[in-house]
């Protein structure tokens, strides 16, 4: 069974992506995650991590589509 839990480098290795692009991606809201923990480490969701990725295909979708326009 897959962890319910990813840690930020579990994110960064999946995005192919630096720590602080993942720190950035959660400072701003734009991936949801939770800290955990006294001393508040960050722990995102697997669902809200596939739902990140889903919702940047889509916008990827729609940049193509209008400089197809």
């Amino acid at each position: 069974m897959a962890p319910r839990f990813l840690k930020i480098e579990d994110v960064q290795e999946i995005l192919n992506i630096s720590s602080q692009q993942a720190y950035s991606l959660v400072r701003s809201g734009d991936l949801p995650a939770i800290q955990v923990g006294g001393r508040g480490v960050w722990r995102i969701e697997a669902t809200e991590l596939e739902s990140y990725i889903a919702r940047q295909y889509e916008v990827a979708r729609h940049k193509v589509d209008r400089s197809e326009a």
